[in-house]
């Protein structure tokens, strides 16, 4: 049959994987090398950004396997329909039935068939500060493929394996920003089998919740989890203004370095000024977050100082930002000529993707999706009508099909290869622009303190009404407390949402975006004290590492994961249910976990991180009070 070529699948993936190529600027895989090359395995992935999540993962998967995704059995009554989805990867979950072995008969028979099965265990696609639950459908998938196995020798099923997938983006919204793919390695099922055909009461269920918590300890030790916003967004902007540039991070250590930020911002109070310099930061972050530049924008022209702690930078000032605006204008001219066919034939696609994001304003987890979607749809109507117009230049013969074919393909390469120096130089240019409007403008012009408190204060996203709360500890905390409390029986189905197949509503709110002219002050302003106040707890963390070093050094929070690295763990594992063994990727979540100041900060140091100096940080008095009868002061020597 032509369906088992799954010939939809591959055509889907090459076209969302030149979408997802053309979005992004590199997709870096770490641990594919582990991923077994045949033989039945099921893929459990995050799941935070939408529709990207399946496409990153079907582009990113080692050794091209194709990946076959959960559907509704309903879908699949019509004969054509049902092509159409054998074909694209999908396989049937009959969510009415009774029975585990119907409700996953089509997970089950391509297990049998050595295919590679992709679920993502949330649930849902979300955005919040951590991996908020992880749902037992992939354990007992795995769990009753690994019993049929066990009870029919005769039918030779190969084993199976459960690959953890964490899809991480250095920022899931941001037109070419990266995106990271770690596959853990592979967990078995001989730990779990024991118990999951014991016929001990309760015995499959606590099997599967112990195979649900290894896999849950996978994707925490690979993604980013923090304990709310706040320190999240602290440790973004700590971990951009310690690397200036987006591409400054390599991508195999953006995870580990995002998460030591995130450990050591968790740590109560670690220096006497740790509260000033957190708000400092979510000020900064804010103002950022509401004006829609970017640290890294800002540190590639000189205001008020690069980050380099032996570099000291001038104030800014109108006659300097004149200056850096003339030079990035005839930069840019320079490029144009180079650049406008395809910015003009690109222009729908851009313009598209925009609109597609506005209306989901509200949700991250769809603005990405929605710009992609909408720029694939422009493609689709840009690329033939230009295939067609060149091919009519060649007279529609058999060689001019194939130049027309051509040209095109060489266009699309050579748009990716510019798109990403032209892309820097548009919105550098575009923040000057906005720096001067600001600096030159009178000072009266400028938001109040009071007027400014909305745009000082770091935006959420909205909580998804599909997850489950308490966060990622409920599981352990839950183990814990059935051995002292009547356990309920076993249910018959995993719960509904274990199939992923829910997607939470799209709401929207109007955008924040004060003028520039009134807020580039307080911005710029906002980026001296962040920067001074990070110094300042760089400086009194290393002071309070160095007089507690002969007491065997001062110890700040770290995750488990990273603790068993650089640290070590404390306090003693939760203890187990009857019958349970040590699986594969068991008890990474249980303990306090904590690491060593100065070993944290040589660990950032030695990964590019440019900490800043106060001898170095050097606040000019209240040089953003300028206005258009100060510029004599702002250009006098200090």
């Amino acid at each position: 049959m032509s369906g088992d070529l799954k010939i939809l699948h591959r055509a889907l993936r090459y076209m969302s994987g030149a979408a997802a190529a053309t979005f992004f600027t590199e997709v870096r895989v770490i641990g594919g090398e582990g991923v077994p090359k045949d033989g039945p395995i099921i893929v459990t992935a995050t799941h935070h950004n939408m529709m990207l999540d399946p496409v990153i993962l079907s582009y990113a998967f080692p050794y091209s396997r194709i990946l076959h995704y959960w559907s509704k059995a309903s879908l699949f009554v019509n004969p054509i329909v049902s092509y159409v989805l054998y074909s694209s990867g999908n396989i049937p979950v009959d969510r009415k039935s009774k029975d585990r072995r119907v409700l996953l008969g089509g997970t089950l028979e391509a297990l049998s068939k050595g295919y590679a099965v992709a679920l993502f265990p949330e649930g849902t696609s979300y955005t919040e500060p951590r991996i908020m639950q992880i749902k037992d459908g992939a354990a007992w998938a795995a769990l009753e493929y690994a019993k049929m196995r066990q009870e029919s020798p005769e039918k030779n099923l190969q084993p199976l394996s459960v690959v953890p997938a964490a899809i991480v983006y250095t920022n899931k919204t941001k037109y070419r920003s990266n995106v990271v793919v770690e596959f853990g390695r592979p967990i078995t099922m001989d730990s779990y089998m024991d118990q999951f055909t014991s016929e001990a009461d309760g015995a499959p269920r606590s099997a599967v919740k112990r195979l649900s918590r290894a896999i849950e300890s996978s994707l925490v030790g690979a993604t980013v989890n923090g304990p709310d916003w706040d320190t999240l967004y602290t440790a973004r902007m700590a971990r951009d203004i310690l690397w200036e540039g987006d591409k400054s991070i390599n991508l195999d250590e953006f995870v580990p370095i995002s998460q030591t930020l995130v450990d050591l911002f968790s740590t109560p109070n670690p220096t006497p000024n740790f509260k000033s310099m957190k708000r400092c930061l979510l000020e900064y972050y804010s103002l950022l977050q509401s004006t829609h530049l970017t640290n890294s924008v800002l540190s590639n022209l000189p205001l008020p100082r690069t980050l380099d702690p032996n570099t000291p930078t001038p104030l800014p000032s109108r006659l300097l930002t004149v200056l850096i605006l003339i030079r990035d204008t005839f930069a840019m001219l320079l490029r144009l000529p180079f650049f406008i066919f395809p910015l003009i034939m690109y222009f729908p696609v851009y313009f598209m993707g925009r609109v597609g994001a506005r209306l989901v304003e509200d949700e991250e987890e769809t603005q990405a999706q929605n710009k992609l979607v909408f720029g694939l749809l422009s493609m689709l109507i840009m690329y033939p009508t230009a295939f067609f117009f060149l091919w009519a230049m060649f007279m529609y013969t058999r060689v001019g099909a194939v130049l027309a074919a051509g040209t095109l393909w060489l266009f699309a390469r050579y748009h990716d290869s510019m798109i990403n120096d032209n892309y820097e130089h548009a919105k550098r240019l575009l923040a000057t622009w906005r720096v001067i409007m600001g600096v030159w403008a009178p000072k009266k012009w400028d938001f109040p303190l009071a007027a400014l408190a909305p745009y000082t204060t770091p935006v959420f996203p909205k909580e998804s009404e599909f997850i489950s709360k308490p966060s990622t500890k409920s599981a352990s905390a839950t183990s814990t407390q059935d051995q002292d409390s009547p356990k309920p029986p076993p249910p018959v189905l995993p719960p509904t949402p274990d199939l992923g197949l829910a997607e939470p509503p799209v709401q929207t709110r109007p955008k924040r975006r004060p003028p520039s002219r009134r807020i580039m002050r307080h911005v710029l302003r906002a980026r001296v004290e962040a920067v001074k106040a990070l110094a300042e707890f760089f400086e009194e963390l290393r002071a309070q590492s160095a007089q507690s070093r002969g007491r065997g050094g001062m110890r700040v929070k770290a995750s488990v994961h990273l603790a068993r690295l650089y640290g070590g763990v404390e306090a003693v594992a939760a203890p187990k249910t009857e019958g349970e063994g040590n699986g594969e990727g068991e008890g990474e979540g249980e303990g306090e976990g904590w690491r060593e100041a100065g070993e944290v900060i040589a660990f950032l140091t030695k990964r590019g991180a440019k900490i800043p100096q106060m001898r170095h940080v050097q606040v000019e008095g209240e040089w953003a009070a300028l206005s258009s009868d100060a510029e004599s002061d702002a250009l006098s020597p200090r």
